[in-house]
């Protein structure tokens, strides 16, 4: 076990009330328009998405969309990050926005049911990103990352990163072996933590920065982007086999989010291009070993299903005739940060974005081209 750092401290609250930094009551099931986020992100299995604002925060339900949770702490009191638990009653607060509710050097512990704090971690640096699974909570930092136990209050692992200003990291969340991702010591770099076959595993993912990661939820399956944003790369988690590599155009584009099916058959990709891609995976992750054994990884991704058209001139082209293209696409505002997840129906996805648009739209897996709406809505006016 790491060593608890001197400069970061835990302490755990049994009283809400006696805290000056955050208000001692949140406001509850307010239906009021609420003001342009700071924050959004997707719980575990995209069933909800937290909001944060600049006087607290808001859950929504994906499937149908609907504000479930309203917590207002007041006017100046906002909020920069939120991570909750799938649909728990357990989230982790950080302040942001133009009127933090505290430093960003704070997380807080709030148990909803209590409607109020329980902890409170406190670092000597900014907090970049936030998760909370399998009874723990992860804080990333711009070198590191702490892991804690919620269920004695310590810290249970630590690791260093290179440089991650946004706080890039996963987990695993189904049932079996823990495995964490984030970026390693090098650029292009990404570190895999098989937590339970105590396995350390880098993988050269790319030339340049990670600027993106996801994680299958049973952690078998890696996507990695850079910060060219040109190609997304496919690899089993645990020994490193590039699996698949995804072609998402020729210009440089900045991703904003990677998101896996489940089971993984596709993977969406949105980017500040204002496209949201969908490509097909072609290799069946339940195969794909992830026991420790030294046996090769068993995956149906063949040469030729891993490559487009131009496959059978791949000596003579260049690579970029030699990606996988994406099969279905989505057309959103230019330079708008958007979020994507699958949808609870087959063969459809949820688009949440910074401007509070909400989208469900389907897409055609033999046809494919462009997705077909099913909803539009604006989720800071949503009842």
């Amino acid at each position: 076990m790491a060593s608890f750092p001197s400069d970061d401290t835990f302490s755990r609250r049994e009283s809400y009330s006696d805290h000056t930094d955050v208000a001692s009551t949140a406001v509850e099931e307010t239906q009021t328009p609420i003001g342009p986020p700071t924050h959004l992100s997707f719980n575990q299995d995209a069933s909800c998405f937290t909001v944060c604002t600049d006087s607290g925060f808001y859950v929504f339900s994906t499937d149908p969309m609907r504000r479930s949770i309203s917590r207002e702490f007041g006017k100046r009191r906002g909020l920069g990050l939120v991570a909750m638990f799938f649909q728990s009653n357990l989230f982790v607060l950080v302040g942001g926005g133009s009127a933090p509710l505290s430093p960003p050097t704070k997380a807080f512990l709030w148990d909803d049911r209590l409607n109020g704090y329980v902890g409170e971690l406190t670092f000597r640096s900014h907090i970049r990103s936030l998760r909370l699974l399998h009874g723990c909570v992860i804080v990333v930092l711009l070198q590191k990352i702490y892991i804690y136990n919620l269920s004695n209050f310590k810290l249970s692992h630590q690791v260093e990163t290179v440089c991650n200003p946004k706080g890039l990291c996963e987990v695993s969340h189904a049932a079996g072996p823990k495995l964490m991702v984030c970026p390693g010591l090098q650029k292009g770099q990404v570190r895999v933590e098989h937590y339970g076959l105590r396995k350390t595993k880098f993988i050269n993912a790319h030339n340049s920065p990670i600027a993106c990661l996801a994680l299958t939820g049973d952690g078998r399956v890696l996507a990695t982007a850079s910060s060219k944003g040109t190609l997304i790369r496919v690899f089993n988690s645990l020994d490193g086999t590039l699996l698949q590599e995804l072609r998402r155009g020729a210009d440089q584009a900045e991703i904003y989010s990677l998101a896996f099916s489940s089971p993984a058959h596709w993977l969406a990709v949105s980017s500040n291009k204002g496209t949201v891609h969908i490509f097909r995976l072609k290799f069946d992750s339940e195969s794909l070993l992830n026991d420790g054994s030294n046996n090769p990884p068993v995956s149906n991704l063949s040469k030729q299903s891993a490559v487009s058209s131009f496959s059978m001139l791949k000596g003579a082209l260049p690579k970029y005739f030699s990606s996988e293209w994406s099969v279905a696409r989505f057309w959103l505002p230019e330079g708008l940060k958007h979020l994507v997840a699958f949808g609870k129906q087959k063969n459809t996805i949820v688009i949440i974005g910074m401007d509070g648009s909400f989208y469900r739209c389907k897409f055609d897996p033999e046809r494919g081209g462009n997705m077909t709406q099913l909803e539009h809505h604006n989720f800071l006016v949503a009842s």
